[in-house]
Order: C-alpha cells, then sequence, then structure tokens
C-alpha cells in the first residue's frame, strides 16, 4: 500500500505561499485591466 508522507510545517507554508502569489497576480491582473478600461472610456470621452 502507498502511505502518504504527512504534511510537513514547510509544505504548508509553501501552500500558503502559492496561494498568496496566485491572489496577488489576480489582484494586479484585475487592476491592468481596470485602468486599460478607465483609458479607453477616457479617449472615448465617457470618462472624467
Amino acid at each position: 500500500m502507498d502511505e502518504r508522507v504527512s504534511d510537513t510545517p514547510s509544505s504548508l507554508s509553501r501552500r500558503l505561499g502559492w496561494l498568496v502569489l496566485i491572489w496577488v497576480c489576480s489582484v494586479a491582473a484585475l487592476a491592468v485591466a481596470a485602468l486599460a478600461m478607465r483609458l479607453l472610456m477616457r479617449m472615448a470621452g465617457l470618462a472624467a
């Protein structure tokens, strides 16, 4: 039978690190998309 090794604290911190990294990247991508839309709207005269 295949027994899994119990998770070590380093494994947990690595998983949390990846989670935080993915979250930060998704927030940054959303901010870039919002800024691009704002720029396009300003160029079209729709936003002040």
